[in-house]
């Protein structure tokens, strides 16, 4: 199995590496300090099996694990025994293994990691659909009059009280709507709600600068739970 490592220190990375030295068919392809790099490599390679620490700055495990589309197997290496309810909530991890690591402890956890590959391989693949991007226009009510606007002109959309302003390339409209409303009716695959006041267009982004993104003109807040699909999006270098 090819593995990569995540932990902010350097000493746990070298226990996990000379933890898999001594079993068999297991090979470390990169280790990593932070999940940010991380997600750069695994969006130019696969790997069957991440060893990931959940405290680390700035981006947790935890965070890191939602910005993965379709994550591999993935076994916890913690000095935190609070988190592993929380863990087995995700189907890709497969073990939490609480520092100072045993290796007869370890072995057991590459025994589980194996196991559940096999299963993923032997499971049929399911075909999820999405909402079609095929409707390119969305028509809004003002004034009694039907106004069309082209979604792929749309770089912002807000909340504001029972009203929302939408953003465009062109201009700037004010409709008696929803965000809950306007977010069904635009396609998935371009717009993203990044704040429970904010849909965004992922393609308009000029810059992003810790918890907020650079719009044309306008820096719009990113809440936390909304942080890792934004990192999801992202075609990062």
């Amino acid at each position: 199995m090819d593995c990569i490592i995540i932990d902010d220190e350097a000493t746990a990375r070298a226990i996990i590496v000379q933890l898999c030295s001594n079993v068999k068919d297991l090979n470390i392809v990169a280790d990593f300090s932070n999940a940010i790099e991380s997600i750069k490599f695994l969006n130019q390679h696969e790997v069957d099996l991440i060893f990931l620490d959940i405290h680390m700055p700035a981006f947790t495990g935890f965070d890191f694990i939602q910005t993965l589309k379709n994550p591999p197997k993935i076994i916890l290496t913690t000095s935190d025994p609070k988190f592993a309810i929380e863990a087995f909530e995700y189907d890709c991890i497969v073990d939490y293994l609480v520092k100072p690591i045993l290796p007869e402890r370890f072995e057991k956890a590459i025994i589980k990691a194996r196991k559940s590959n096999i299963q993923k391989e032997q499971k049929p693949v399911k075909v999820t659909s999405k909402k079609d991007d095929a409707a390119n226009v969305l028509y809004v009510n003002i004034d009694r009059r039907l106004i069309k606007i082209v979604i792929s002109n749309i770089y912002l959309v807000e909340a504001k009280g029972d009203y929302i302003l939408i953003k465009t390339e062109d201009k700037n409209y004010t409709v008696h709507s929803t965000l809950k409303k306007i977010s069904d009716k635009l396609p998935d695959s371009t717009f993203l709600k990044v704040h429970r006041s904010f849909i965004i267009n992922v393609h308009k982004i000029i810059d992003i600068e810790d918890n907020s993104v650079l719009i044309k003109k306008d820096v719009i807040p990113v809440s936390r739970s909304n942080r890792p699909e934004l990192m999801k999006r992202l075609n990062l270098l």
